[in-house]
């Protein structure tokens, strides 16, 4: 099960947070264990982290968010609104707001870089950090060019939400082979209307938020985070292996973790080889020794 609460974000900004657990519980010995941030990616939400939040709830206190823009959070319409520090902040705030601190964060996509700036400009609110298959190095404007492209050719409003999962999983140009997992993953982030099925986000928004980050390399932030940190990649994701091992280096606790047979959606499609990959590394960091 999971228990929506309320997060005020940065400039007020209402977002929503779920803490999982099954069924929820109120008992101090859930608010003593280790807390858990888990932050989607782009064209995520947090339900997306459902699976391994639940997972890990009988140890931890799991809390996904919804980030601005995203799921069941306020999606402001002014630019400025998507910026770099309010992903951060926001962050800050459910962590703050929630008394999860100081928390294991763990971050897919954007998420991964939200996650790795908070602990680099916050480090007493996180003790460790889990990247799941984010770039450090700059990816241009050939790239947003690419998304703006992408995201302007999904062919919305989807009749059925079965047309969605047809589309993302098999239909889509950027599927090189039938993906049903990445079918599914879109799914969830749809909404049915009058005239059919829409994302829950603005995309226009998206491509705003991406603006923030997509121009620059991010060495100097991967530098300055002090905790642990465990760079996640599928073996045919986004992020390549060379770069992924320099990120590793450049951490100043780096540590590196593959999941083979998986792609960018390595958590959504294969919680149990994500789970294999990440939970030592959580375990080791809060010294849980009863992992399980």
């Amino acid at each position: 099960m999971a228990r929506r609460i309320d997060v005020t974000g940065a400039d007020g900004v209402r977002l929503a947070a779920w803490e999982y657990a099954d069924p929820p519980k109120e008992t101090e010995p859930l608010r003593a264990a280790p807390g858990v941030l888990f932050l989607h990616g782009l064209t995520g939400r947090a339900s997306h982290w459902a699976a391994v939040a639940r997972r890990l709830a009988g140890r931890y206190r799991t809390v996904a968010l919804d980030q601005r823009g995203h799921g069941r959070s306020e999606k402001p319409p002014q630019a400025a609104a998507h910026s770099r520090a309010a992903h951060v902040e926001d962050a800050a705030a459910a962590i703050e707001q929630l008394g999860l601190g100081p928390a294991l964060v763990v971050g897919h996509g954007m998420g991964a870089l939200t996650a790795w700036q908070l602990a680099a400009e916050r480090p007493e609110l996180v003790r460790g950090l889990v990247s799941c298959d984010m770039r450090a190095a700059a990816l241009g404007a050939a790239s947003q060019r690419e998304w703006a492209q992408w995201l302007r050719s999904w062919p919305v409003p989807f009749a059925t939400l079965a047309d969605v999962h047809r589309w993302f999983g098999e239909d889509d140009p950027r599927v090189e082979r039938p993906d049903p997992a990445r079918g599914a993953f879109y799914a969830e982030v749809m909404r049915e209307g009058e005239d059919g099925w829409r994302p829950v986000f603005e995309p226009e928004q998206m491509l705003r938020s991406r603006e923030t980050w997509v121009y620059d390399a991010h060495w100097e932030d991967l530098a300055r985070v002090r905790c642990p940190a465990l760079i996640v990649r599928g073996l045919d994701g986004e992020l390549g292996r060379a770069e992924a091992q320099e990120m590793v280096r450049v951490l100043p606790q780096g540590a590196y973790a593959e999941i083979p047979d998986a792609g960018h959606y390595a958590h959504y499609a294969h919680p149990e080889a994500w789970h294999s990959a990440v939970e030592p590394f959580l375990d080791r960091i809060t010294g849980d020794r009863a992992a399980g």
